[in-house]
């Protein structure tokens, strides 16, 4: 990448706050997921437009390095709050004050102003974010990502509801963020309608994904590298497993469909992601749910994978499968479609904008197994309308390379930045 001057207006260095969860781990497990992979690839595009970012998490291995240049231009910063391992993201409200102590000293290290603005992600970020933002007198950026009355309005079966001390942290920090970053009109709605968000603070921009790595390749070939048969009927699921992400009902789908003889030698449900949230209770539970319904032999389980390997398995699927019941965004099935695959997607929050129905794959109202295994069993055998909603999913993921997010997010930046500049200036005049 080219790093080109700043432009008038623009921050020229960031607080990025990712305190659950660190873009140095790998997405699919534990609390790494989409929200890693967007700190990553915005940091980096920022840094090419000339906006120098440091990310801030919390420590959660003695063997990290506390500095790591992950990219020219952006650095991460692991801030030592409580112990490093055996801490669930449930817990960590009571260290916001040892990751605040760690965040504030890097900056009073340097003359007043090293920071120009904080961008906040998910709200135990947002709650040190507004502190610091505070204390520095820079305006606080904040994306929300998930929402706790969003989820608690659609729980999987056996989900846990988020508790109430989430619920009032959200509150505090829409009310505090000086914008509020939205992925999707559903979720700028949600944040004005549930949250009582100020329509003139919120933004949205899309995220993206690396049309580099995530693009058209052979099937063949990447099936070939996977060691999966040429002629199967492959479904993909990718994610962290858990309730919401619901792989369950994938698997209830395929055991319906492999009620056919001819289907079920074909078939092949490939798993790659692991156990995350309240899926930890039952790291097996996906496994045995396979092997009560009988289809255990159909069931290829794969642990989360770099970008370059994932980008295989979307090519080897027929049909990337996201049940899930509730998505900010969907980054997933935007990745599989950059890579050909149609998605075949619950019709819930961001998936709505992630598939563009009947044109780059199918939205499937509700989660009931037999429903979804009509839906694919039509699609399976249909190889031409397969193919057509392939070659759409191309077009409509080229709408969503990370360049653009990073340019419309330094666009909510310099607004944050001009509105912050002019309301010192009044406080200063009515002095």
């Amino acid at each position: 990448m080219t790093v080109v001057p700043v432009r008038r207006g623009v921050p020229r260095r960031v607080a990025m706050l990712s305190v659950h969860t660190s873009p140095l781990d790998q997405p699919g497990t534990g609390d790494a997921g989409g929200m890693n992979v967007y700190v990553v690839e915005l940091a980096k595009r920022l840094a090419a437009l000339g906006t120098q970012v440091e990310v801030f998490t919390r420590a959660t291995s003695g063997d990290v390095d506390p500095v790591v240049e992950m990219h020219p231009g952006v650095v991460v910063r692991t801030v030592v709050a409580g112990p490093f391992e055996g801490l669930a993201k449930e817990d960590l409200p009571a260290q916001l004050c040892a990751v605040t102590r760690g965040v504030l000293r890097v900056e009073a290290r340097h003359e007043p102003g090293y920071f120009d603005l904080v961008h906040s992600h998910y709200w135990l970020s947002g709650q040190v974010g507004s502190l610091a933002a505070e204390r520095w007198a820079v305006p606080l950026v904040h994306t929300m990502h998930t929402m706790a009355k969003v989820k608690n309005a659609a729980l999987a079966d056996g989900d846990t509801p988020e508790p109430a001390a989430r619920l009032i942290g959200e509150e505090q920090v829409v009310e505090l963020a000086d914008r509020l970053v939205a992925n999707t009109p559903d979720e700028a709605a949600q944040l004005v309608e549930l949250y009582d968000a100020d329509p003139a603070k919120v933004s949205t921009v899309f995220p993206g994904v690396d049309l580099d790595v995530f693009r058209p390749g052979s099937r063949w070939a990447a099936r070939d590298r996977l060691g999966l048969p040429p002629d199967a009927e492959v479904l993909l699921f990718v994610g962290r497993i858990q309730p919401l992400k619901a792989p369950d009902v994938l698997l209830q789908a395929a055991a319906r469909l492999a009620t056919d003889p001819d289907r079920r030698r074909r078939l092949v449900v490939a798993v790659v992601g692991g156990p995350s949230g309240s899926g930890l209770a039952h790291p097996t539970h996906l496994d045995e749910l396979a092997r009560d319904l009988g289809i255990r032999d159909l069931v290829r389980f794969a642990p989360p994978v770099p970008q370059a390997e994932l980008a295989d398995w979307y090519r080897a699927a027929d049909v990337t499968v996201v049940p899930s019941y509730n998505e900010s965004f969907g980054l997933v099935a935007v990745e599989s479609q950059a890579c050909g695959t149609p998605v075949v997607a619950a019709g819930v929050g961001g998936l709505r904008t992630a598939v563009a129905h009947g044109r780059s794959g199918l939205l499937v109202d509700g989660h009931d197994p037999a429903r979804w295994a009509a839906v694919l069993a039509d699609l399976l055998a249909d190889r031409d309308r397969l193919a057509a909603l392939g070659a759409g999913a191309v077009r409509h993921a080229s709408a969503f390379g990370w360049s653009a997010t990073a340019a419309a997010m330094l666009d909510v930046y310099a607004e944050a930045v001009a509105d912050s500049r002019r309301a010192l200036r009044r406080e200063v005049y009515a002095r």
